[in-house]
C-alpha cells in the first residue's frame, strides 16, 4: 500500500510541475530569444494540433518510451537552447493516451563524458538492477554518451554505453557511478541500445547500431552485457548508417506462430532520399537472429533491398513502448516525423520537428512472406466530433469532396472506400485559396501509391524537400482500395490497404488547406464510401 500511495503521489507531482513549468539550467542563446519574437499567425499556421511538438526548440529522435501507472512516457533527442541539432538531452512528455500530451521537464542532462544520445528505458520490475528503493521500481534507462570533444580530436571511440536509474516514475534520473556500462570496441558509429525482457529466454536483451549493423547483448542485471552476436553484413539496405534499432517478437495475425522483428533506421538511403526504416522478420534464438528464408528472398527482389515501415519521406528512429500490460497485448510505436535532409531548416522558428500518430504494429503473412502493418492507435478516434459521410459516387474529374465550411481540414480523420478499381488510378487533392496543391494516390500504370507535395507551399528552403514524387508499390492485389488519412496542420500519413502501405510527409502551405478533391487516372469510377471526422482537441 505504501508503494501504491508514493505511485500515486509521484504521478500528481508529475502533473503538477508540467502545469507550474520549470526553467531549463542551460542559458538561452539567440536562437531561442530569436523564436520568442515570432508572430502568433506564424505559430498558428505551422504548430500542430495533435501531433507532439516542443514548445520550443529542437527535437529528434523519440527515446526511453515506457507505460507505467495509467501514463505513456515519451523522451526525445532535444536542444533546449536553440532551434537546430545541438548538445543533446533527454526531453520528456506524457500522456495517458498518446494523443494528447504533456511537455515535462527535461529528464536528462549532458554532463562531463557527453552529450545524451539516443537509447531506451524499461521497468525493472524484479530490481534485477538492486537500484530498488523502499519497494519502488526502478525505471532504467540506457543512452549513447557522445563525447564530441573526442570526435573533433579524431577519434573512433567517442561513443560508449550508460545507464541511469528513476525512482520517481521517470521524472529524474539518476546516473550510474560506473558507467559506461559498455566501452567502445573501436567503432566509431556505436549507438541507440534498445533494450527489452525476452521472457521466452528470460534475460535481458539489447540491440546495438554499429557501423551498418547490429549488435546484440545479453543481461541479467542491465548493468553487465554480454556481446552475443551481430547482424547485417550483406543484408538489406546500407546506403547510409544504421541507427535506433529496436527487437521484440510478435504473433503472427490469427496463430500462434512468433517471429522476431527487427527495425532498423538508416540515414541516408530512404526509398524516396534521406533518412527511413527498413525492417527485418525472422527467428532468435537468444543469441542470434537469423533472417527468414523467404522474407531475405522479397529483400533481394526489391529495388533498395529493404521493405521498409513507411515509405513517405517524414517517418524516422522510430520504436516502440516497453511494459506495455499483457491485457493490452498492443505492439505500440511512434517516428521522429522529419527527414535529415532537411530537419535544421524547416520553415518554423519557435520550434523544430514533430512526432508522428502512435501507431499499432501487427505482423501478417502475405503469400509464403511476412509484412507489417501499421494503424493509427484506436484512442485517436476518441476525439472524433463532426461527421460528414458520402456513398457512390461518380468521379468523372475533378470532383470536389468536402471544403472547410463543412469541417476544418486541418484535424481531419478520413476514411475512404473504392470499390473494384480495375484499370484506373485516383488522385486526392488538398487546396486552398493561395493556389496551393497537395497531391496523393495511386497510379494504376505503375501500380504505386504517390504523394507530391511540389507545390505545397513553402519548398525553397531545401531543394531536398521537393525535388521528388514519393512512391510506394502497392503489395495488395484486391480490387478495392482502403484508406484512412490523418491530417494535421502541416503533416498528412496515410494507411493505405490496412496499413500494408503508408506514406507520412510534412508540408508548409502558406494558407491552411480548404479544399479536398479527387479525380480519376486513366479511367472514370465510383468512390464508393468516404467518412471524414473533424478531430477535436479543445
Amino acid at each position: 500500500m505504501k508503494t501504491l500511495i508514493k505511485s500515486n503521489l509521484v504521478v500528481m507531482l508529475m502533473v503538477v510541475s508540467f502545469l507550474l513549468g520549470c526553467k531549463g539550467k542551460a542559458q538561452k542563446n539567440q536562437n531561442v530569444d530569436k523564436a520568442d519574437q515570432v508572430t502568433y499567425s506564424e505559430e498558428e499556421l505551422y504548430r500542430p494540433n495533435f501531433h507532439f511538438t516542443p514548445k520550443k526548440a529542437w527535437m529528434n529522435d523519440p527515446n526511453g518510451m515506457f507505460y507505467k501507472n495509467g501514463y505513456y512516457h515519451l523522451y526525445f533527442q532535444h536542444y533546449p537552447d536553440g532551434n537546430t541539432w545541438g548538445p543533446m538531452h533527454w526531453g520528456h512528455a506524457i500522456s495517458t493516451d498518446m494523443v494528447t500530451w504533456k511537455e515535462m521537464p527535461i529528464a536528462i542532462y549532458p554532463d562531463e563524458k557527453g552529450y545524451i544520445f539516443s537509447g531506451s528505458s524499461v521497468v525493472d520490475v524484479n530490481n534485477s538492477s538492486g537500484f530498488s528503493k523502499n519497494g519502488i521500481e526502478p525505471i532504467i534507462a540506457m543512452f549513447t554518451y557522445h563525447d564530441m570533444d573526442g570526435e573533433k580530436s579524431g577519434n573512433i571511440n567517442y561513443q560508449s554505453q550508460a545507464i541511469a536509474y528513476s525512482l520517481d516514475e521517470g521524472q529524474t534520473f539518476t546516473k550510474y557511478s560506473e558507467n559506461p556500462v559498455i566501452k567502445n570496441p573501436g567503432i566509431k558509429d556505436f549507438r541507440d541500445p534498445k533494450m527489452v525482457w525476452d521472457s521466452i529466454h528470460e534475460k535481458w536483451l539489447m540491440v546495438l547500431a554499429a557501423g551498418q549493423k547490429i549488435m546484440f547483448y545479453s543481461s541479467s542485471n542491465l548493468k553487465d552485457w554480454k556481446l552475443e552476436s551481430d547482424f547485417g553484413d550483406g543484408v538489406g539496405g546500407h546506403g547510409g548508417v544504421w541507427e535506433c534499432p529496436d527487437l521484440f517478437p510478435m504473433k503472427v495475425q490469427g496463430t500462434d506462430e512468433v517471429k522476431w522483428v527487427l527495425l532498423v533506421s538508416i540515414n541516408p538511403g530512404g526509398p524516396n532520399g534521406g533518412s527511413a526504416t527498413q525492417y527485418f522478420i525472422g527467428d532468435f534464438d537468444g543469441k542470434k537472429f537469423t533472417i527468414d528464408a523467404s522474407f531475405e528472398n522479397d529483400l533481394n527482389k526489391s529495388e533498395y533491398k529493404s521493405i521498409w515501415i513507411d515509405y513517405g519521406k517524414d517517418n524516422y528512429a522510430g520504436v516502440t513502448w516497453s511494459n506495455i500490460p499483457d491485457s493490452d497485448g498492443r505492439k505500440l510505436f511512434i517516428g521522429w516525423m522529419s527527414n535529415w535532409e532537411y530537419a535544421n531548416v524547416v520553415p518554423t522558428e519557435t520550434w523544430r520537428s514533430a512526432m508522428t500518430v502512435a501507431r499499432q504494429i501487427e505482423l501478417q503473412k502475405v503469400n509464403a512472406s511476412y509484412r507489417l502493418l501499421f494503424q493509427p492507435v484506436r484512442e485517436l478516434t476518441n476525439y472524433r466530433s463532426t461527421k460528414f459521410k458520402k456513398e457512390s459516387i461518380a468521379i468523372k474529374g475533378d470532383t470536389k469532396i468536402i471544403d472547410s465550411k463543412a469541417i476544418d481540414l486541418s484535424s481531419t480523420e478520413i476514411n475512404f472506400k473504392i470499390s473494384n478499381l480495375k484499370n484506373s488510378g485516383f488522385s486526392f487533392k488538398l487546396t486552398n485559396k493561395q493556389g496551393d496543391t497537395l497531391a496523393f494516390g495511386y497510379n494504376h500504370s505503375n501500380k504505386n501509391f504517390f504523394v507530391d507535395r511540389r507545390k505545397s507551399g513553402k519548398t525553397a528552403f531545401s531543394e531536398k524537400f521537393s525535388d521528388r514524387v514519393s512512391m510506394a508499390n502497392r503489395i495488395s492485389i484486391n480490387p478495392d482500395f482502403i484508406g484512412t488519412i490523418i491530417l494535421d496542420k502541416t503533416s498528412i500519413e496515410l494507411f493505405f490497404d490496412n496499413g500494408e502501405t503508408v506514406m507520412t510527409e510534412i508540408f508548409f502551405p502558406n494558407s491552411p488547406f480548404d479544399k479536398l478533391s479527387i479525380e480519376p487516372k486513366d479511367q472514370e469510377f465510383i468512390l464508393g464510401n468516404i467518412e471524414i471526422h473533424k478531430l477535436n482537441f479543445n
